[in-house]
């Protein structure tokens, strides 16, 4: 399991209570080139008050081994033509350590903050992926331009808007995923999958994994090479006290996720439906502060992993070593200790590496 960070450096999910100031922008640079020197394998940013590709032009622009991703960029409300632009231009910057990392988004976020009409999720995103690639064969191997589907017809690629061919043409592409259709879907044209935060290890394990061959086996692929990206919901901290607070703020994100339609399955893959009913009835009503009180410990340690400082490595490596390829997590440095710890968690990834995932991919007995 490789380990892998998503910006800010120090910030853990702040639940829904406390403020969330967003990301300091200035600091990027900095915070990149510290996760490269205590071993981390890459950094990832997620489309939420900022734009994902400013942040990794930033990242990648600081850093020289360290890899860079979205994680993840909307999709549907850029054009294929804009995302190839934009990842392109990145894959340059970094010199071949760009992760296109894409995402559908929730229909009330398509219709009402994005404007756009919805349409289903899976076909739109074949077509669109299908797109993105075709821009870039375009521009690196010189063929014309011809994509038509239900969404988009794109024919038209004049010199002065090509950017021509580039040393590292290759970009992977990693779809978010949580139904089994976007995971069938992954399986079948990505790179790699990048499961929803309430997605837990067994769900990954015995729903996303083999849904992720049936896809592959449809296309007549393999998944030897295919990356599974993850980014759990963590509590830590240096101490009970810190530890605790965390814990707070895990519980409220995890009934937001839980009370979320789309992220059902993975809850009731769990028996947890009549809970996730509660909690959308309880949300639907606002009843943001009434909420965490209804996820108990037992639901909080299905879905979240929580130690000390010292303790998350191992934990984390236990719960998703055998099931992911990639991991996401980071802790607050405000001090030389803090960049000691960091290192140490990170050398305890890297130190147990599991072929178990791989085995899972292919289909060989674990």
């Amino acid at each position: 399991m490789r380990l892998e960070t998503l910006l800010p450096l120090g910030k853990v999910d702040p639940g829904l209570r406390a403020p969330d100031r967003g990301l300091d922008l200035a600091a990027v640079a900095a915070d990149a080139r510290l996760l490269e020197e205590v071993g981390y394998d890459g950094v990832a940013v997620e489309e939420t008050k900022q734009d994902p590709y400013v942040v990794m032009a930033l990242a990648a622009a600081a850093t020289t081994r360290l890899r860079v991703s979205t994680a993840i960029a909307m999709a549907f409300p850029r054009s294929p033509t804009i995302t190839a632009m934009s990842a392109w231009t990145l894959q340059k910057l970094a010199n071949g350590r760009f992760t296109l990392g894409l995402g559908p988004q929730v229909r009330a976020h398509i219709e009402r903050r994005y404007g756009l009409a919805w349409s289903a999720p899976g076909p739109w995103m074949r077509e669109y992926v299908g797109a993105v690639r075709a821009v870039w064969r375009c521009w690196q191997e010189g063929r014309a331009l011809d994509v038509k589907g239900p969404h988009y017809t794109l024919n038209l690629m004049p010199p002065l808007f090509n950017p021509g061919p580039i040393a590292h043409p290759d970009i992977p592409i990693h779809l978010a995923a949580v139904n089994v259709q976007m995971c069938q879907l992954a399986g079948e044209i990505a790179d790699g999958v990048r499961p929803h935060p309430i997605c837990s290890a067994d769900y990954i394990a015995n729903v996303m994994i083999p849904q992720l061959r049936k896809g592959a086996a449809r296309a007549g692929r393999s998944l030897d090479r295919f990356n599974i990206c993850h980014k759990p919901l963590v509590a830590t901290g240096l101490s009970a006290e810190e530890l605790a607070l965390r814990v707070r703020d895990v519980r409220a994100r995890l009934a937001f996720y839980i009370s979320t339609p789309s992220y059902r399955p993975a809850v009731e893959h769990h028996g947890l439906g009549d809970l996730a009913r509660k909690l959308s009835l309880l949300a639907r009503a606002q009843e943001w502060e009434q909420m965490p009180r209804h996820v108990s410990d037992e639901v909080l340690d299905l879905f979240a992993v929580i130690g000390t400082h010292e303790e998350i490595a191992a934990r984390l490596l236990q719960r998703f070593g055998d099931v992911v390829t990639h991991c996401e997590f980071s802790i607050a440095v405000t001090g030389p200790g803090d960049k000691e710890r960091l290192a140490q968690i990170a050398a305890v990834a890297h130190a147990q590496p599991s072929d178990g995932v791989r085995r899972r991919l292919t289909g060989q007995p674990t």
